[in-house]
């Protein structure tokens, strides 16, 4: 079911994959941020600087001179009983050079400091100069690209989005649907941040199933809820045009509700085509079902009526009423929807068209919808669609949910519809 949708999604989420992948090795080949901005002539000061310390300046030099030669002529000049003053002199120069040389680290030290805090000011003010020009600024992205990270931009992704809104509409899904879920996967994914050449798969799934979720549960309401908690007997009416699957389908509910413990009685309000007093007939006898039938050319509304009463007096919990197959342009068809509306006032009206129909069937929806408005859909055939467009795009345009999906030609082939479950059908767990 929906294969066809399944391999091109797939397809969608692969190609992104691949793509930001690609980027992402880019961008471990390019130089880091830091480098860029000047790191190589930092290291190349520090290493400049031993030198520039170890080459004494002309002034010193002068003065270690004249000290020198003073030092000469005081000793020439003094008795030998100052020998023991110079020696004096001289034990102490080591300890002012000793004391000295504990000094030079400590200046170094402030040195350093005032270069970090410049640093960092500096630091701070690009950041808060890129963050002002809107976005994501270079230091920001400089940030990430330190911590093994990449961004997820537009451009990244607008030759995927062409693609996956190809894949959309080739599967038949309407053109504002598909919109919508271009705009929910862009939304989603564009500046989200992953790990460089880390997988993509699971981030680029988890925005499709998002999107798909969106649409898709448009209008959801628990059906076996609303029945149980209706008051009895609840009637039903089914509406849609000839051929495709109208009358099954009441067949497929009666025995639906019959194993959940709730009994059902048939109003056959198709009154004009031939045969379809026989073919309900033939579906109530293999149920076990009572069915109700006037002449064919009868009033519609007068079948489902009595089937009412007799429910209501045969303690009957739900009232199934078929009506004719038309078009939203039969005028006097959709004055009798109109007037059962008004006489019959049913708990719900049920629109049932063939899931492989496509655009037609996203396009009746909507056109009965307008004209009798409806309070849900039942798409049958879906085992035999590859598509799914009519699947995803019936409930965003009604506004109201798909409940059913036929899926064979067997009572028991009638299945809930669970949004959750169809759309991790279609990417995956």
């Amino acid at each position: 079911m929906f294969d066809g949708l399944k391999d091109k999604l797939s397809g969608f989420t692969s190609d992104v994959e691949e793509d930001v992948d690609d980027d992402a090795l880019e961008a471990e080949d390019e130089p880091d941020a830091d480098e860029a901005a000047g790191e190589a002539p930092a290291d190349e000061a520090s290493e400049s600087e031993p030198a520039t310390d170890a080459q004494p300046s002309e002034d010193d030099t002068q003065v270690a001179r004249q000290t020198a030669e003073t030092d000469r002529s005081q000793a020439d000049a003094e008795p030998p009983a100052a020998d023991a003053v110079a020696t004096d002199e001289s034990a102490t120069a080591p300890a002012a050079e000793v004391g000295d040389t504990d000094a030079v680290p400590d200046d170094e030290s402030q040195s350093d400091d005032a270069a970090e805090t410049a640093a960092d000011s500096a630091s701070e003010a690009d950041s808060g100069s890129d963050e002002d020009d809107g976005g994501r600024g270079l230091a920001a992205k400089a940030k990430l690209m330190a911590t093994g990270k990449t961004v997820i931009e537009e451009d990244d992704l607008q030759s995927h989005l062409d693609d996956l809104e190809l894949a959309l509409l080739s599967s038949d899904v309407e053109m504002s649907v598909a919109n919508e879920i271009l705009d929910g996967v862009k939304e989603n994914l564009t500046g989200q941040t992953r790990r460089r050449l880390s997988s993509t798969g699971n981030l680029v799934r988890d925005a499709l199933r998002e999107s798909l979720y969106d649409v898709i549960n448009v209008g959801q309401f628990d059906f076996d809820e609303r029945v149980q908690q209706a008051d009895k007997p609840v009637t039903i009416v089914f509406t849609g045009v000839n051929g495709v699957g109208k009358t099954t389908s009441i067949a497929k509910l009666a025995q639906y509700f019959e194993e959940r413990g709730l009994s059902t009685v048939l109003a056959n309000g198709d009154t004009y085509r031939a045969g379809a007093n026989e073919q309900l007939e033939k579906h109530a006898e293999n149920l076990g079902k009572k069915i109700i039938t006037h002449e064919q050319g009868s009033d519609p509304t007068a079948v489902v009526y009595d089937a009412v009463e007799y429910a209501k007096a045969n303690d009957i919990d739900v009232v199934l009423g078929d009506t004719a197959g038309r078009l939203h342009t039969s005028d006097d068809l959709m004055a009798q929807l109109e007037k059962i509306d008004r006489n019959i006032d049913p708990d719900m009206t049920l629109f049932v068209d063939e899931a492989v129909a496509g655009q037609d069937a996203v396009n009746r929806a909507r056109e009965f919808d307008n004209a009798a408005e409806i309070d849900g859909a039942i798409l049958t055939k879906a085992d035999a669609d590859p598509q799914g467009g009519a699947a995803i795009s019936v409930a965003h345009v009604t506004g109201k949910p798909i409940l059913f999906l036929g899926t064979g030609q067997d009572y028991d082939d009638l299945e809930p519809f669970d949004p959750e479950e169809i759309v991790d059908s279609l990417i995956g767990e």
